[in-house]
Protein backbone atom coordinates (compact mmCIF):
# COMPACT_ATOMS: atom_id res chain seq x y z
CA UNK A 1 0.00 0.00 0.00
CA UNK A 2 1.16 3.40 -0.73
CA UNK A 3 1.98 5.57 1.76
CA UNK A 4 1.29 9.51 2.21
CA UNK A 5 3.39 11.65 4.23
CA UNK A 6 2.29 15.03 5.40
CA UNK A 7 5.10 17.75 5.71
CA UNK A 8 4.34 20.11 9.11
CA UNK A 9 1.34 22.59 8.71
CA UNK A 10 0.94 25.12 11.70
CA UNK A 11 -2.72 24.69 11.97
CA UNK A 12 -3.88 21.61 9.85
CA UNK A 13 -1.03 19.17 11.01
CA UNK A 14 1.83 20.62 13.10
CA UNK A 15 3.77 17.67 13.55
CA UNK A 16 3.53 16.37 10.16
CA UNK A 17 2.36 12.83 9.90
CA UNK A 18 2.31 9.10 7.68
CA UNK A 19 -0.21 6.54 7.10
CA UNK A 20 -0.68 4.14 4.54
CA UNK A 21 -3.32 4.42 2.06
CA UNK A 22 -5.56 2.31 -0.62
CA UNK A 23 -4.80 3.38 -4.26
CA UNK A 24 -7.75 4.83 -5.75
CA UNK A 25 -8.72 7.80 -3.66
CA UNK A 26 -7.96 11.11 -3.56
CA UNK A 27 -5.04 12.87 -1.75
CA UNK A 28 -8.39 15.38 0.12
CA UNK A 29 -9.95 12.01 0.77
CA UNK A 30 -6.63 10.55 2.28
CA UNK A 31 -6.01 14.00 4.09
CA UNK A 32 -9.54 14.24 5.22
CA UNK A 33 -10.04 10.62 6.62
CA UNK A 34 -6.95 10.99 8.98
CA UNK A 35 -8.77 14.02 10.47
CA UNK A 36 -5.94 16.14 8.39
CA UNK A 37 -9.23 18.83 7.99
CA UNK A 38 -7.93 20.73 4.38
CA UNK A 39 -10.05 22.86 2.97
CA UNK A 40 -12.36 22.02 0.34
CA UNK A 41 -15.09 24.76 -0.08
CA UNK A 42 -16.22 23.38 -3.86
CA UNK A 43 -17.06 19.67 -1.58
CA UNK A 44 -14.45 18.18 -4.42
CA UNK A 45 -16.12 19.11 -7.04
CA UNK A 46 -12.85 20.64 -8.93
CA UNK A 47 -14.46 24.50 -9.25
CA UNK A 48 -12.12 26.09 -6.38
CA UNK A 49 -8.40 26.06 -5.52
CA UNK A 50 -8.96 25.31 -1.45
CA UNK A 51 -7.22 22.33 -1.64
CA UNK A 52 -4.28 22.66 -3.19
CA UNK A 53 -1.40 21.24 -2.11
CA UNK A 54 1.96 20.46 -3.16
CA UNK A 55 3.40 16.60 -3.88
CA UNK A 56 7.26 17.63 -3.01
CA UNK A 57 7.52 13.40 -3.98
CA UNK A 58 5.50 11.26 -5.92
CA UNK A 59 3.86 13.85 -8.28
CA UNK A 60 5.10 11.78 -11.80
CA UNK A 61 2.89 8.34 -9.95
CA UNK A 62 -0.43 10.42 -10.47
CA UNK A 63 -2.38 10.79 -13.41
CA UNK A 64 -1.73 14.33 -15.59
CA UNK A 65 -3.81 16.97 -14.69
CA UNK A 66 -6.90 17.66 -17.02
CA UNK A 67 -7.47 21.57 -18.18
CA UNK A 68 -10.24 22.29 -15.45
CA UNK A 69 -7.64 21.97 -12.85
CA UNK A 70 -4.81 23.50 -14.41
CA UNK A 71 -7.17 26.98 -15.18
CA UNK A 72 -7.79 26.57 -11.16
CA UNK A 73 -4.81 26.00 -10.85
CA UNK A 74 -3.02 29.02 -12.30
CA UNK A 75 -5.20 30.78 -9.37
CA UNK A 76 -3.99 28.62 -6.31
CA UNK A 77 -1.89 30.94 -3.51
CA UNK A 78 2.03 29.17 -4.24
CA UNK A 79 1.43 27.76 -6.91
CA UNK A 80 4.44 25.76 -7.54
CA UNK A 81 5.35 23.28 -11.00
CA UNK A 82 4.27 19.87 -8.76
CA UNK A 83 1.07 21.84 -7.02
CA UNK A 84 -1.93 19.91 -7.76
CA UNK A 85 -5.90 19.87 -6.61
CA UNK A 86 -5.61 17.21 -3.98
CA UNK A 87 -9.74 16.42 -4.95
CA UNK A 88 -8.67 15.81 -8.41
CA UNK A 89 -4.94 13.68 -7.53
CA UNK A 90 -5.56 10.08 -7.25
CA UNK A 91 -3.07 7.94 -5.44
CA UNK A 92 -1.40 5.44 -7.26
CA UNK A 93 0.76 3.07 -6.04
CA UNK A 94 3.99 5.22 -5.16
CA UNK A 95 4.30 6.60 -2.17
CA UNK A 96 3.66 10.65 -1.84
CA UNK A 97 5.08 13.74 0.18
CA UNK A 98 2.67 16.33 0.43
CA UNK A 99 2.67 19.92 1.64
CA UNK A 100 -0.31 21.81 2.34
CA UNK A 101 0.10 25.56 1.67
CA UNK A 102 0.09 28.32 4.62
CA UNK A 103 -2.56 30.11 2.46
CA UNK A 104 -5.45 29.45 0.29
CA UNK A 105 -7.77 32.25 -1.99
CA UNK A 106 -10.76 31.57 0.35
CA UNK A 107 -11.69 34.04 2.08
CA UNK A 108 -14.09 32.76 4.42
CA UNK A 109 -13.42 29.74 6.13
CA UNK A 110 -16.01 28.20 7.40
CA UNK A 111 -14.96 26.62 10.92
CA UNK A 112 -17.17 25.63 14.21
CA UNK A 113 -15.49 26.97 17.23
CA UNK A 114 -16.70 25.40 20.51
CA UNK A 115 -16.05 28.81 22.06
CA UNK A 116 -18.49 30.70 20.09
CA UNK A 117 -21.10 32.10 22.29
CA UNK A 118 -24.75 30.63 19.51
Amino acid sequence: MPKITVLPHADLCPGGTSFEVESGVSICDALLDRHIDIEHACEKSCACTTCHVIVRQGFNSLAPSEEEEDDLLDKAWGLTSVSRLSCQAIVAQADLTVEIPKYTINHAREKYDKDWDV
